[in-house]
């Protein structure tokens, strides 16, 4: 094993995805945010979505609200596209991400942007600390080439979206949260140890092949809560890929109505009755605050 000690984090757990379906009929795979796994503070949700097939994909995510934490969208494979109602539009194509703050209010739309083919990513909930709940909206739209690409080993490369590794940083700016997220490819067998902070809660998820963390196996579509420690030790087949991510925990109270997470049951009133009188966020053509 690679430098195994008392400050290598092990498997706590490990759970397996719920089969299930969001927006207008997307089916995916819920992660976090399961009965398995309902939370990992701060992460509130984990979604897997991937399918070659349009009619698991095609009705895309129509607009919706959020309010009280951050959504992160990562296309591993094929485009969607995304507009709010603040304004914002663009695309996240393979490779890319949009890390989006809904703060205190937004109303969002992810559609594909393909009729045909593989489209495959992630989206991750991450919550807001209390004082930040009620931040204004702003989202980073981040293309494949501004995503550093750090050579571990020969065939083993760590893609970089946030946080910092061997002296580079993710081109995702959050102070709020600032997690690590990485997304690691490894195309041969080999042994590497990862840095994650001590007191931080971390997950690696398995999307493709296997792997050991401290002798216990991963396998596809498995996802190992960490146990504290300074860091996470692999042991990759060929052919494997997964994302680690991690984050200080926040250690609030959470009450959760749907796309609302807030602190108490008011905060959830007040954010329904925003949006059932359009004053959840301001929009351009409203004039609604």
């Amino acid at each position: 094993m690679v430098g195994e000690n008392r400050m290598d984090r092990k498997i706590s757990r490990k759970v397996r995805g719920v089969k299930t379906s969001d927006g207008a009929g997307v089916a995916l795979t819920r992660i976090i945010g399961q009965p398995g796994l309902p939370r990992l503070d701060p992460f509130l949700m984990l979604d897997e979505f991937g399918s070659d097939k349009p009619n698991d994909y095609l009705a895309g995510f129509p607009p919706h609200p959020h309010r009280g934490f951050q959504t992160v969208t990562y296309m591993l494979q094929g485009k969607m596209g995304h507009k709010d109602s603040v304004g914002n539009e663009g695309i996240i194509e393979s490779g890319g991400l949009q890390w989006m703050n809904a703060g205190s209010g937004i109303i969002h739309e992810e559609m594909p942007q393909q009729t045909e083919g593989l489209l495959r990513g992630f989206q991750l909930w991450v919550n807001l600390p209390a004082k930040e709940k009620m931040s204004a909206p702003d989202y980073q739209d981040i293309p494949a080439a501004k995503v550093p690409k750090l050579n571990l080993k020969e065939g083993i490369v760590v893609r970089l979206l946030s946080g910092e590794l061997a002296g580079q940083s993710g081109p995702v700016k959050t102070q709020a949260v600032a997690p690590l997220f990485f997304d690691l490819h490894a195309d041969r067998a080999g042994e590497i140890s990862l840095p994650v902070e001590q007191g931080h809660n971390g997950f690696v998820y398995c999307y493709q092949g296997n792997l050991k963390i401290a002798g216990e196996d991963l396998k596809t579509g498995e996802l190992a809560v960490l146990d504290d420690g300074e860091r996470v030790s692999l042991m990759l087949q060929a052919n494997t890929r997964l994302i680690l991510v991690a984050a200080r925990p926040i250690g609030e109270p959470i009450v959760q109505y749907g796309p609302f997470v807030m602190n108490t049951q008011d905060q959830i009133h007040q954010a329904l009755r925003d949006y059932q009188q359009g004053r959840l966020v301001k929009t351009p053509d409203s004039g609604t605050s």
